[in-house]
């Protein structure tokens, strides 16, 4: 299938957006609705694309800031873990205590993603859901196999993982959605980070400090 991927980095804590597009039927699928609806909505446009579903990976603030404004502009369906939807209803109040003023109302889920592992479908992009708990309790990873990579969130970053310091994060319970979600998949899989610049899983594997010096 020909596809197109575009990577953004928006926002106070430069969180990467993915949109998505099979260039043969125009029909694109955004991967963390960051900060700054404006800036995705017109690279959709200018891709000559059609918005048709929006992903979140997880719920915390820098990932869904843009959720209800994109939902609102053009009604789009939203999709994240129920579990997560606590952050989304806190996500007004979040904004207090990171930046001294309110966020916006993040936008309402029309479904949520469960722990089970199923195929989101958008034209002939297909995504494997990876429940990938740790960093937030409702964290998803969405794997493609067909394109051989996977959007990690912030499970996974190069040379790094996700932190497990805030609410409903566990470093355990990360550890173990890595070894038994991620590192499953093959070494030459692709991988696109929530923040930082795209890896792969071998590398990961190999270098990676805190897979190194994990005991399970």
């Amino acid at each position: 299938m020909p596809y197109e991927i575009r990577a953004l980095t928006l926002g106070m804590v430069q969180t990467n957006a993915y949109l998505i597009g099979d260039t043969e039927t125009g029909d694109c699928v955004l991967i963390d609705p960051v900060d700054d609806a404006d800036a995705l909505l017109g690279a959709v446009k200018q891709a000559g694309w059609t918005l048709r579903l929006m992903l979140a990976t997880h719920g915390h603030f820098d990932h869904v800031l843009a959720s209800k404004s994109i939902q609102d502009t053009t009604g789009v369906p939203f999709y994240i873990h129920a579990a997560d939807q606590p952050l989304l209803d806190r996500l007004p109040e979040t904004g207090l205590r990171f930046t001294g003023q309110r966020f916006i109302e993040a936008g309402k889920p029309t479904r949520y993603l469960t722990d089970a592992p199923e195929v989101i479908e958008v034209g002939g992009i297909r995504l494997h859901t990876l429940f990938t708990p740790g960093h937030a309790p409702g964290h998803i990873a969405f794997h493609w196999p067909e394109q051989n990579l996977v959007f990690s969130g912030d499970a996974l970053f190069r040379g790094s993982i996700g932190r497990t310091d805030l609410p409903g994060g566990d470093y355990d319970t990360l550890m173990r959605s890595i070894f038994d979600k991620l590192l499953t998949l093959g070494d030459d899989t692709d991988v696109l980070p929530g923040h930082g610049g795209q890896t792969t899983i071998g590398h990961e594997r190999r270098t990676n400090p805190f897979i190194l010096s994990y005991e399970p």
